[in-house]
Order: C-alpha cells, then sequence, then structure tokens
C-alpha cells in the first residue's frame, strides 16, 4: 500500500509543476492572443483566404481553421470545428481528409513546454504542415474514393465571420477570456495527466518498460536513438501527449535524453495520434467517427513522412 500511495504523489507532484510552471503560463497567453485574432476576425480571414490552397489537399476552409487551432491553441480545440462540419454541409471526404491532417500534426499543448527544453518550433511547424497535407491528400485521393465523388469547391465549408456580440467586447475582456480558457484546459488536463502518470511510473517500476527495451532496440539503433526514449514513446501511445510531456521533460532534465534526440522523435511522437487523442477528436460527431478508418490510414502515411523529414535533418 505505501508503494502506491508513494507513486501515486509522485506522479502528482510531477503533474502539478509541470501545469503550474510550464502549462498555464504558455496556454494563458497563447489562448488569450488566438482569441483575440478569432475575435477580431483575422484567423477567419486567414483560414478563408487560404481555402482555395487548402481545397487542393481536400482541405476545406473550416479544415484550415481547426489546422490553426491544433498548432496554436490545443489538441482538444479543433473539436468544436469539426463538429460544424460533421452537422454541415461538408462532405465525408473532406472530413475524412481534415481528420488525417489533425492526426499527424503537432498540437500547442505539446510544443510550447517542450520548446522550453530544446524543441526546434519552426521546424515542427513545417513539418506539421507538410505531414498533415500529405496525410490529407492521400486519404483524399487514394484512400476514400468510394463513396463521395462530389469535387471540392474553393468555396465549400468557409469559415463565417465573428458574431457582432464578439465584436462588441473590449480588447481587455477578449484577452481575459481567453486566459481563463487557458487554465479551465490547464486544469482539465491535470487528472488525466496525474492517472496517466501514475500508470507509467506502475508501468516503469514492475519491469514492463524494461521487458518492451530490447524489442525495440534494435529498430531505435537503425533509426540513431537511444533506448531512454522508450519510456516516453510508450508512454504518448498509451496514455497521450500530455503524459508525453511530462516523461519527456523529465527525462530531460535528468540528462537521460538530449535536445536532438528529442527532435528526432517528434516526427513521431509530437501528435494527437495516439489512444487519447483519437478518442477525444471522435466525440466531435457520427460522421467523423465513421470516417475514421480511412483517415487512419492517411494518418500513418503522413507520420511517416515526419518521421523521416526528422531523422534526415536532425
Amino acid at each position: 500500500m505505501e508503494f502506491l500511495v508513494s507513486i501515486i504523489l509522485q506522479s502528482g507532484r510531477t503533474a502539478l509543476e509541470m501545469a503550474i510552471y510550464l502549462l498555464i503560463p504558455v496556454l494563458v497567453v497563447m489562448l488569450s492572443l488566438m482569441k483575440l485574432l478569432e475575435a477580431k476576425g483575422v484567423l477567419t480571414w486567414a483560414s478563408n483566404k487560404l481555402a482555395p490552397v487548402s481545397s487542393v489537399f481536400g482541405i476545406p476552409g473550416l479544415g484550415v481553421f481547426a489546422m490553426v487551432k491544433l498548432m496554436f491553441v490545443s489538441f482538444a480545440a479543433p473539436i468544436a470545428t469539426l463538429s460544424i462540419m460533421d452537422k454541415g454541409q461538408t462532405v465525408n471526404r473532406q472530413i475524412a481528409a481534415t481528420l488525417a491532417m489533425l492526426l499527424v500534426m503537432s498540437q500547442a499543448n505539446m510544443v510550447y513546454p517542450l520548446v522550453v527544453v530544446g524543441l526546434n518550433a519552426s521546424f515542427i511547424y513545417m513539418s506539421s504542415i507538410v505531414g498533415g497535407l500529405f496525410a490529407a491528400a492521400v486519404t483524399y485521393y487514394l484512400v476514400y474514393r468510394s463513396e463521395d465523388s462530389t469535387e471540392l469547391s474553393t468555396e465549400a465549408g468557409l469559415v463565417s465571420p465573428p458574431s457582432k456580440e464578439k465584436n462588441k467586447k473590449t480588447v481587455i475582456q477578449i484577452l481575459n477570456e481567453g486566459g481563463q480558457e487557458g487554465l479551465l484546459l490547464v486544469f482539465s488536463m491535470v487528472p488525466l495527466l496525474i492517472l496517466s502518470l501514475c500508470v507509467v511510473n506502475l508501468l516503469n517500476q514492475f519491469g514492463v518498460i524494461d521487458l518492451i527495451i530490447p524489442l525495440l532496440t534494435p529498430f531505435l539503433g537503425l533509426i540513431g536513438l537511444p533506448d531512454s526514449v522508450v519510456l516516453p514513446l510508450v508512454t504518448k501511445f498509451i496514455a497521450g501527449g500530455t503524459a508525453f510531456v511530462g516523461v519527456t521533460i523529465d527525462l530531460i532534465n535528468q540528462g537521460a535524453i538530449t535536445a536532438t534526440e528529442l527532435n528526432r522523435m517528434a516526427g513521431i511522437a509530437l501528435n494527437p495520434f495516439d489512444v487519447v487523442g483519437v478518442a477525444l477528436l471522435l466525440t466531435a460527431g457520427r460522421r467523423v467517427q465513421a470516417v475514421l478508418k480511412p483517415a487512419i490510414i492517411g494518418a500513418v502515411a503522413g507520420v511517416v513522412l515526419r518521421a523521416v523529414i526528422h531523422l534526415v535533418v536532425f
């Protein structure tokens, strides 16, 4: 019993330190800024201007809006946009392409904390866009061809301008709302982070990770990654991106993982393509759930491309 309590307290301490000193400052500031840009119509304008280009890859204007939300807010932010697509006139092929893109790209709540410990943010965003668009195109043109044959219109899925009610709010009110959303987002992440870290620490203590390491060592050696990355990678795919960030920062502070190794594995790990991320995005609606299989196939292609890019560059 004492052993279990010790694991729980250690996991809770790590999760709270990460939330207070990393997630809250970064997400409060970034969400406030994004809220202001959204209220002033900047995001809407940019998304609609990019719609003619994104439509070539099977992504409507709303898909661009979801992409921006993922990259600069969090992995949960695009759910509202996906829900609008699910209930609107967006065809299934476009929803599948958008979902595949989101599963490949790096979410803000993973990128921002890891920048502090050496993650190359500009390169992450570049590889996110390349990998995401590739995944969308593979899904739209190669995988999902059996049902919706409607050609894409550059006007399809455009983002509606902000309401007049939002425009009446002052800048301070908008920034305050964004900051409050940032706090709520972090607080909502803390329970899952504590539980995830508990599971990972228990697996580590009972030697499960030690059993997995020999199986992955030959593959990791081929791509130039050390055994120490097994723990964060297993954590990511089982417990999600938030838990990955906590474990990775702890290992970097201990000197077990270098900044170069972090950037090398970022192509595989920094995305919502895990059990937690997929489950959350599927809450957007029934049509989103229905296109999961083709979206996953496209997402695998996108993640492989991103992984290769990161391994070649770093």
